[in-house]
């Protein structure tokens, strides 16, 4: 967008705050150019060191209590097994813990409770990714059979982003110097700049639910890859 301003409102609302003398000595800043507002991502990658996977059991029995009493010794090996893993007890958060009648519907008549299902899911980081698979399998062998993820993110991205920043800027005043020339003009300075936002971009996680049941593979591997990570900024140029 390229517009020509004649008064900043900065100015002008600077001008309304202070006292009626101050005010008859200020006067409007005038630019004398044109105002040209560019927007631009920068981008930076980094391979990602944290991984986040959501694991727990679900157990169904004829009682609420019976189906929680089995639910809580099953869940208590996935914890033991996660920390004989070596993942500290920061990286391991209860999510949720449910339990939910189970019904048998049929036509016209009223639905029967059938037995209790219990759930306990944890979410647990990773902070050694390659590893993370292995791990799975443990916690499978263990009893967990409702696991989903992995969310593969960087644990600081702060470098990244600020990496991210500079590119963003650099594209933007790359493209600010191009309206300029198709303009005949010439970039003058920058009066403003905005971010836009500063997140990493919306992870894909892969899905998985296994039975305690299922038959287990050689081995679950769980490549890194790598992420992007993008920041956007707006730019206001001043052009002559």
């Amino acid at each position: 967008m390229i517009r020509t301003v004649l008064a900043t409102s900065a100015a002008l609302l600077t001008a309304a705050a202070l006292p009626a003398a101050a005010q008859q000595e200020m006067r409007p800043v005038l630019l004398d150019g044109t105002v040209l507002d560019v927007s631009a991502t920068g981008i930076s990658t980094r391979v990602p060191d944290l991984a986040v996977i959501q694991a727990g059991v679900v157990t169904q029995a004829a009682t609420a209590a019976e189906a929680m009493q089995q639910n809580s010794a099953q869940m208590t090996r996935v914890l033991a097994a996660l920390r004989k893993a070596g993942v500290a007890e920061r990286d391991i958060q209860t999510a949720t813990i449910g339990l939910a009648p189970q019904y048998r519907y049929a036509q016209n008549e009223p639905p029967v409770i059938t037995g209790y299902q219990a759930s306990n899911q944890v979410s647990v980081r990773f902070r050694d990714v390659a590893r993370s698979g292995t791990i799975l399998d443990t916690l499978v062998r263990e009893g967990a059979n409702n696991i989903s993820g992995p969310e593969l993110t960087v644990d600081k991205p702060e470098g990244a982003l600020d990496e991210a920043r500079v590119d963003a800027v650099t594209k933007a005043r790359a493209r600010a110097e191009l309206y300029a020339r198709a303009a005949g003009l010439k970039v003058d300075r920058i009066l403003a700049i905005s971010e836009g936002g500063a997140l990493p971009n919306p992870p894909m996680p892969v899905m998985m639910m296994r039975a305690a049941a299922a038959p287990m593979a050689d081995k679950t591997e769980v490549a890194a890859g790598e992420r992007e990570l993008n920041v956007t900024v707006t730019v206001r140029f001043l052009l002559k």
